[in-house]
């Protein structure tokens, strides 16, 4: 049985920021030289994002001119103070601690959630008392009673709201949601479940001068994407479908990637090694599981790639054999919001819904362990 996706609805933050803009503050608060200065703006300006938006700029004038630093550096441009990551005090100043971080968390997090939401409810054309199932993803923060309390409030649905949530996943969340889904709606045939994507990975920017902490600051940020599916086909046959979500970890990679908790935010290390395996392994991963639906790689008419970065992108491309076109929207999702982690790869499919593309379409992101996770819709 297909799930189908009734409606969809992907929100930012109103903070915006200029990745011209963000190195500096990169600068500000993981370089103490010139020397690294340099290696930070040179990282910004490779990451292939244009622009960001985070929920530590909501309560900002987030007009660009007003975006700059107070630090009395000749590094920096004088300017308004960035109040949540103010400028490194010195080497060994790591930023807010975890606890603030997640008091962020706390006050941001059910705003993106509940405007997802309700949009996706719009969308499906749906009220909140029709849903059954709630299910949550997040990564970056958690409280309990936490955002799936406030969704059921805020978007009236019934208190009887079977509640899950998948925390701690990664940027492939949202399609281990899709699984999740698929598997309640199998049980019962009558099961409207509303999926809910938010992250704030800004509020985890990590001071000084590691340099995996430099590549995941000029990648991440905040948004929410949420959908409203059933495993009914009898409301709309145009609907897409996900038919099969698969996933693998592979072998030895347990070091390449890894998300934890430490005492001033979430750390993320990413081993500059993680494109050649991808490379290396996704092909012959992906043929065999197409094959199990009588598809080949060719036959996929829309590829919505996560864009964990321009170069883990290359990496599927090459991989592949993808034309330069297949993963534009991938790109441009990179360019134009940043790696919003969880929700980034529903913002692609969104745009495969409004452009109408024709099926199938493969949805493919990569999380820590290493691990891939791919859902096939038709």
């Amino acid at each position: 049985m297909a799930l189908q996706i009734h409606g969809m609805g992907a929100v930012v933050p109103n903070g915006k920021i200029l990745q011209e803009t963000a190195a500096r503050i990169g600068c500000a608060i993981g370089s103490r030289t010139a020397t690294n200065a340099r290696t930070v703006t040179a990282l910004y300006r490779r990451s292939g994002v244009k622009q960001r938006h985070s929920v530590v700029l909501d309560n900002a004038d987030t007009q660009e001119s007003s975006i700059t630093i107070r630090q009395p550096s000749m590094l920096q441009d004088p300017g308004a103070e960035t109040s949540f990551f103010p400028p490194a005090k010195s080497d060994h100043d790591r930023g807010p601690t975890t606890a603030q971080r997640m008091a962020m968390f706390e006050r941001k997090a059910s705003q993106l959630a509940i405007s997802a939401s309700e949009k996706a409810l719009k969308d499906a054309n749906v009220e909140g008392h029709e849903i059954s199932h709630l299910i949550t993803i997040t990564c970056t923060g958690f409280v309990n009673p936490g955002v799936d309390f406030q969704i059921i409030e805020a978007c009236q649905l019934p208190p009887s709201c079977s509640r899950t949530q998948i925390g701690f996943m990664g940027c492939h969340g949202a399609i281990n949601g899709l699984r999740v889904a698929k598997s309640m709606a199998e049980a019962d045939p009558r099961a409207k479940i509303l999926i809910c994507a938010f992250e704030l990975c800004t509020l985890h920017q990590q001071y000084g001068t590691n340099p995996q902490h430099m590549v995941s600051n000029s990648l991440f940020s905040d948004g929410a994407a949420a959908m409203v599916v059933s495993g009914s086909d009898s409301e709309n046959l145009q609907d897409p479908g996900v038919v099969s979500v698969n996933s693998t970890i592979l072998p030895g990679t347990s070091d390449k990637m890894s998300w934890k908790i430490r005492d001033h935010g979430f750390e993320m290390t990413l081993s500059p090694e993680v494109p050649t395996i991808i490379e290396n392994h996704l092909r012959p991963w992906m043929d065999s599981w197409l094959s199990e639906h009588d598809l080949r790689i060719p036959e996929i008419k829309a590829w919505g790639i996560h864009p964990g970065g321009p170069k883990i992108l290359g990496a599927c491309e090459t991989s592949l054999a993808l034309p330069p076109e297949q993963l534009e929207i991938s790109r441009s999702t990179l360019a134009e919001f940043g790696n919003m982690s969880s929700p980034t790869v529903l913002f692609i499919l969104d745009q495969f819904r409004e452009r109408q593309f024709p099926f199938p379409w493969v949805l493919l992101a990569f999380g820590p362990g290493l691990s891939i996770e791919a859902a096939l819709i038709v």
